[in-house]
């Protein structure tokens, strides 16, 4: 057993001194007593073994009491058997909880406010030359360095709730970087245990570290949320009708009535509803609203719901193009049905080139590429094209049923669609459509019975070994392929069995192939998230973008500016902002004077559910490892720091031993008082 060096000499001395005392009186007491030994000798004889024996029991029970209350204020521990206890330093990682769900308040206040004070007391029980790692969500560079008490204490009074959110193994791996080397070392979690807060079944722990986590417990707050939102088309073009789906989300027990719900576009109001959410479910609400003109829109979905309110609002960004650009490829027979659909509308802009000469460089500029009777389709183009459709593009393969059926299926390997196996001549009819695809699915009122369908003279028969990213559309007799879609990338391939020659059929004279061709342009482009969430490491998808010696990009907002870094795979550019965006909002790409994108950023709906773990949860995580769980609520936590860095103390032991003698004293002197009185 260890003790404190200046606790053990003043115990020493308390015990010494009223030792003495009893003495001296004990040796006045004999003197008396032998004075009168003629008086009382008969007594003497039947009783002084006996008086005897009751006196040292009461002189011997004051001093084991003296000494284990003495021993009770030195704190005498036993050390862990696995620890050293020389004069090694202490590291200590504290980890600090400052998400949005630590805004909420118990009987002590505001949660953020009580685990800086928890820190505080832990930090103080360690000693002068222990250092000490603040850690909070945010990760930064400065949280990955020791600091001295004062030091920490100044850091501690600087954190903020922040938008970012990690989970437990996450921590726990963060602070084992910075707890190595010799030395103790100690790691403490003070947080809510959002159930969020947990991705695995068990947490992986070091050995040579010891673990706790203090947890703290909030009021139970109902909370719904604007958990996420969708347009149903992801092309826009100016004044057309928009329809917007909002999904909400309410995080309580009981049912959320009449909910407000807002949307602003350009912060013009241009929707508002009322909502009811039963309760733990999600709830769709569609908007319809038009009116839009051509450019970048910044829209807000807003909700009224209190007290929880770091979740009801969404913005949300998208661009309304001028105009809808489409490459068609023509072979030498192409004819001109292609030309005379998309002229039409001045909204699509059509670009034409022959097949022997070939922009490829300009691929990612359009919406919608057209292969339309394409002679000797090259595997170069096919690798291009590939390129395209990784970056999400939409190509429409027509082909040319007098080409050479072996070059056609080195091309269409390239693009990793079926091969070609014949040539059929026997004329034949669609006999099924798929109105319930979105390429039709809004184009029909109602189905008309005596569906006319095209009719086909000549088509391919392709061999389909892998129909996993294969989409039917239209069908011949016997289930064979007339007009499927194919997954490839990020984007899709359009195959047609039969070219739009009158020689192959009439599908480009048929009133299907209007709304056909229209709808699948619209319904591919390279479409864009409408937001992100911020804590997370995010990569912004745009165009390519072509960048000139000594020129960079920069994201803008009020009173921000960043440089990002810059990627270029697969067509299109990916920007990467790292931790740099920490604040809900819009925020501008520009190239020099430029616009190039808007982008929205929102703070993660991980936090809106405001469910705990509990104790016995957290003490399942930990599993068998060297973690202990303390609930601020029912555990006693200030002495948490002295029992982790010296092991198992004793000074309760000694209190209630030192009560113990201090009742047998009163019990011995109150029977020897009574045995008094009958003499």
């Amino acid at each position: 057993m260890n003790f404190l060096y200046p606790g053990f000499l003043f115990a020493l001395i308390s015990v010494a001194i009223p030792v003495i005392i009893h003495l001296f009186n004990f040796r006045k007491f004999k003197k008396v007593y032998f004075s009168n030994v003629q008086l009382l000798k008969e007594v003497e004889q039947q009783n002084s073994s006996k008086e005897k024996l009751k006196n040292l029991l009461i002189l011997l029970s004051r001093i084991l009491a003296i000494i284990f209350l003495v021993l009770a204020f030195a704190q005498p521990y036993i050390p862990d058997h696995n620890q050293k206890t020389t004069a090694v330093n202490n590291v200590v990682s504290v980890y600090i909880d400052n998400s949005y769900s630590m805004e909420a308040i118990n009987k002590d206040g505001n949660l953020l406010d009580e685990a800086k004070r928890r820190a505080k007391e832990l930090v103080k029980g360690f000693g002068i030359n222990d250092r000490f790692q603040l850690l909070t969500n945010d990760f930064e560079g400065k949280h990955q360095r020791l600091l001295n008490e004062e030091d920490f204490l100044k850091a501690l009074d600087d954190v903020k709730i922040s938008a970012a959110n990690r989970n437990l193994q996450q921590v726990l791996n963060r602070q084992a970087n910075i707890l190595t080397g010799a030395g103790n070392k100690y790691s403490f979690l003070i947080s809510d245990f959002q159930k969020n807060i947990s991705t695995t079944n068990k947490l992986e722990t070091k050995t040579d570290i010891q673990y706790s986590f203090l947890k703290l417990n909030a009021n139970t707050l109902p909370n719904v949320a604007v958990d996420s939102v969708w347009v149903l088309s992801p092309n826009h073009q100016p004044g057309a009708n928009e329809r917007l789906v909002v999904q909400l989300k309410n995080y309580s027990e009981e049912e959320a009535k009449n909910i407000p719900l807002k949307l602003s576009i350009n912060n013009q109001q241009k929707g508002l509803g009322a909502v009811t959410i039963p309760a733990g479910k999600t709830v769709k609400d569609t908007l319809n609203f038009s009116g839009l003109t051509a450019g970048w829109q910044k829209g807000i979905i807003t909700i009224k719901d209190f007290p929880v309110t770091f979740d009801d609002t969404l913005s949300f960004s998208f661009k309304v193009d001028e105009s809808f650009p489409v490459l068609s490829i023509n072979g030498p027979n192409a004819g001109n049905y292609i030309k005379a659909l998309f002229a039409a509308d001045n909204y699509y802009k059509l670009t034409e080139n022959s097949e022997s000469n070939v922009n490829y460089s300009s691929f990612a500029n359009y919406g919608l590429i057209v292969l339309n009777g394409l002679k000797n389709p090259s595997t170069g183009l096919a690798q291009q094209l590939k390129t395209y459709l990784n970056a999400g593009g939409t190509v429409v393969l027509f082909p040319d049923l007098d080409a050479d059926i072996q070059t056609y299926n080195s091309f269409l390997s390239g693009l990793s669609l079926p091969a070609i196996q014949s040539l059929n001549t026997t004329a034949t009819k669609v006999d099924q459509i798929d109105l319930q695809n979105p390429i039709f699915k809004t184009v029909f009122e109602e189905i008309p019975k005596n569906l006319d369908l095209p009719a086909v003279a000549r088509y391919y028969s392709f061999a389909e070994n892998n129909t996993s990213n294969k989409e039917d559309i239209m069908t011949l007799p016997g289930r064979k392929s007339f007009f499927s879609k194919y997954g490839i990338g990020n984007g899709q391939v359009y195959l047609s069995a039969s070219g739009l020659n009158a020689n192959d059929g009439n599908l480009a004279r048929h009133p299907v192939f209007v709304p056909l061709i229209y709808r699948l342009a619209l319904s591919g482009g390279n479409e864009a998230p409408l937001y992100y969430n911020l804590g997370n490491d995010n990569a912004l998808v745009s165009k390519k973008i072509a960048l000139g010696k000594n020129q960079t990009l920069k994201i803008t907002a009020d009173h921000f500016e960043a440089i990002p870094e810059i990627r270029q795979v697969d067509g299109k550019t990916l920007i990467y902002t790292a931790d740099q965006i920490k604040t809900a909002g819009f925020y501008n790409l520009n190239l020099a004077d430029s616009l190039l994108a808007v982008y929205s950023f929102n703070n993660s709906r991980t936090e809106s559910d405001m469910h705990y773990l509990s104790k016995a949860e957290l003490e399942q995580l930990a599993g068998k490892s060297n973690l202990k769980i303390f609930d601020t609520d029912k555990d006693a936590v200030k002495l948490i720091a002295g029992a982790n860095k010296i092991g198992q103390t004793l000074w309760k032991l000694c209190l209630i031993l030192s009560l113990i003698f201090i009742a047998a004293e009163i019990l011995l002197i109150r029977f020897f008082n009574n045995t008094k009185r009958t003499i």
